[in-house]
C-alpha cells in the first residue's frame, strides 16, 4: 500500500483545518503590519513570514481537497480594511510576530505529533523548520534593538541539593520558599503573553465597529490585568523582574484595521491557547498558592471563553470543525 495514499485520521484532518484557520487570522495580521511597518530589517521579517504562510496555506488547502473536505473560509482580505491608520508601533509589531511564532511552533509539533501519514510528517517538520527560523531571526532583531526581555536571572549554588522537608510545597501562611526555576519558565511565559493578550484586547476595542465587542474586549482587557496582577505578585515577592507592558506601543487611532469577526477571534484564540500554558504551568507548580492561583485563573479564562463563544455563535463567525459522523441520522436516511 502506498503509505501517502492512507487516508488522514480525524487527527491529521483537525491539525490540518486548525492550523488553516488560525495562519489565515495571523497572515491578516502580518499583512497589516506589513503595510504600516518603517523600519526595513522588521518589514523584511514580516515580508518573510507572509510568503511563508503563502506556501504553507496551499499546501494545507491541496491536503483537504485531495481528502474530498471542503476548505474552511477562516479569515481573508475581507477582513483587512487596506490604509487604515497606524495601530501599533513597529516594536510592538515585531514582538507580536515573536509571539504568534512561539504559539506556531507549539501548535507545529503538535500537528507533527499525531500525523502519521509521510506527507503530513515531511509537511509539519518543514512547517516546524520554518518556525523556528522565524523564531532566530525575531530574537536576533529584537536583542540587537534592545528590546528582547530576558527572564530573571539566577545564581549558581556551590553544590546539587535534595529537597528535605514537606514545607517545599507549602505557600501560604508566611511559609512560602522561593520560586524554583523550573517554576519561573511557566509564570514567566505565562506573564509575557498575558501582557500580548492585554495590550492586543486595548487596541482593538479602541477601533471595533460593534458595541458587544467593544464591551467583550474591555472585559478581556480587565481580565488579563488581572492575571498580570496575579504573576506579577508572585514574581515580585522574591524581588524578580517583571517583564514590562506594551500599552505604549499602541496609537490613539480608532480607525479599525480589523474586521469585527478577526479581532474577537484573536482575542479568543489567545485565551483559549493561554489554557495549555497555565495548565502546563499548573502541572510544574510545587508551591500550593502557585496552585490555586494557576486555578484561579483557568477558572477565569473558562468564564471569558464561554462569552465570546456565545458572541462568535450569535454573530455566525465561528466555523464548525469537521465532526464525526452521526451514525443515527445515516441510519434514518434508509
Amino acid at each position: 500500500m502506498d503509505k501517502d495514499k492512507i487516508k488522514l485520521t480525524s487527527s491529521e484532518i483537525g491539525t490540518l483545518w486548525a492550523e488553516y484557520i488560525n495562519g489565515t487570522m495571523t497572515d491578516v495580521v502580518n499583512r497589516y503590519m506589513f503595510s504600516i511597518i518603517e523600519d526595513e530589517s522588521i518589514k523584511k521579517i514580516f515580508d518573510d513570514a507572509i510568503k511563508t504562510f503563502e506556501k504553507q496555506k496551499n499546501q494545507i488547502i491541496t491536503f483537504m481537497e485531495n481528502e474530498g473536505f471542503p476548505v474552511p473560509i477562516g479569515f481573508t482580505e475581507s477582513d483587512l480594511n487596506k490604509g487604515a491608520e497606524r495601530l501599533f508601533t513597529d516594536i510592538f509589531c515585531l514582538n507580536y510576530l515573536h509571539i504568534m511564532t512561539l504559539h506556531g511552533l507549539l501548535g507545529h509539533i503538535t500537528a507533527l505529533g499525531v500525523s502519521v501519514r509521510k506527507d503530513l510528517r515531511d509537511f509539519y517538520d518543514s512547517c516546524d523548520n520554518d518556525a523556528k527560523r522565524m523564531y532566530h531571526q525575531t530574537i536576533e532583531l529584537l536583542l540587537e534593538k534592545g528590546n528582547f526581555q530576558r527572564d530573571p536571572l539566577f545564581y549558581p549554588a556551590k553544590n546539587p541539593e535534595f529537597i528535605s522537608s514537606q514545607d517545599f510545597t507549602d505557600g501560604f501562611f508566611g511559609k512560602e520558599r522561593r520560586l524554583t526555576a523550573t517554576e519561573i519558565i511557566s509564570i514567566s511565559f505565562n506573564l509575557k503573553k498575558s501582557i500580548m493578550a492585554k495590550t492586543l484586547s486595548i487596541a482593538f476595542s479602541q477601533v471595533a465597529q460593534s458595541k458587544e465587542v467593544r464591551k467583550f474586549l474591555t472585559d478581556s482587557e480587565k481580565t488579563s490585568d488581572d492575571h498580570i496582577k496575579d504573576f506579577a505578585k508572585i514574581m515580585q515577592a522574591d524581588n524578580l523582574p517583571v517583564p514590562k507592558s506594551w500599552e505604549t506601543e499602541v496609537t490613539i487611532s480608532t480607525d479599525a484595521p480589523f474586521s469585527d469577526k478577526l479581532m474577537l477571534y484573536h482575542i479568543g484564540f489567545m485565551f483559549q491557547a493561554a489554557q495549555n500554558y497555565h495548565g502546563a504551568g499548573l502541572a510544574s507548580a510545587m508551591r500550593t498558592d502557585l496552585v490555586a492561583t494557576y486555578e484561579g485563573i483557568i477558572l477565569k479564562n473558562l468564564l471569558v471563553t464561554k462569552k465570546w463563544f456565545n458572541i462568535m455563535v450569535q454573530n455566525k463567525w465561528l466555523e464548525q470543525p469537521p465532526l464525526a459522523p452521526n451514525r443515527e441520522e445515516i441510519a434514518k436516511e434508509k
